[in-house]
């Protein structure tokens, strides 16, 4: 059993923080003690005086026992746009990043770690999103919208994750749009290009039914 995963995504708005609950709730209910963690977010709002991120109340509110928000999101941002143009002012840094992972690590069997953006997102001037993954020596469950594109930027994420030297240690495919045509046959060909397992299918829902979504994982 892996300690945790690192969770990145196709593209933004892809279901990263879906994907995430529903693996923090399927390892909890394989009896492991979970959390989770979102490094960088950005698109904070103020909440009881500091900067909060939505998803990332979610991971922590899905934790297997009550952890600082600190903790799990140490660098929130205000600005909805791309980490390094939200923290100018504040960049994330990897050292303090892997320190809390380090930290996080601790705490439960399993960390659930969910990246910001895509692959290549720019974590802060130097460094992207995959430099983090690097650093937290992480398997990458790559996380695919089923959506017009999907194969497209599925081949290309997958590729991108191997040229890393990161080991990819499958995939999700997260259906967003509800009218698709030939979402299995997309879902099959992504199937057939990634040479990694197809660790869940998440269907539609206008509402997240997290319990139901993890029933679908399979690891």
């Amino acid at each position: 059993m892996e300690k945790g995963y690192f969770i990145t995504g196709t593209d933004t708005n892809v279901g990263k923080t879906w994907a995430t609950i529903a693996l923090m709730r399927y390892f909890k209910g394989q009896g492991k003690t979970v959390a989770g963690m979102k490094p960088v977010a950005a698109g904070c709002l103020m909440v009881d005086g500091r900067l909060k991120n939505e998803d990332a109340l979610l991971i922590q509110e899905n934790a297997s026992w009550q952890i600082d928000y600190d903790l799990i999101n140490p660098y929130a941002y205000e600005l909805p746009v791309s980490p390094h143009i939200a923290g100018v002012n504040n960049p994330a840094r990897l050292d303090v990043l892997a320190a809390q992972f380090e930290l996080l690590k601790t705490l439960a069997d399993i960390v659930i770690v969910e990246g910001a953006g895509g692959w290549y997102a720019p974590l802060n001037e130097r460094e992207s999103i995959s430099d983090l993954a690097k650093a937290l020596a992480l398997p990458v469950i790559m996380v695919v919208a089923i959506r017009l594109g999907c194969i497209n930027h599925a081949r290309l994420t997958y590729q991108a994750v191997k040229q890393s030297g990161v080991k990819c240690a499958g995939w999700i495919a997260v259906c967003t749009d509800p009218d698709l045509l030939s979402r299995d046959e997309n879902i099959q060909a992504i199937k057939t290009a990634v040479d990694a397992p197809l660790l869940a299918v998440l269907p539609y829902m206008d509402d997240a039914d997290f319990n139901f979504l993890a029933e679908q994982v399979r690891i």
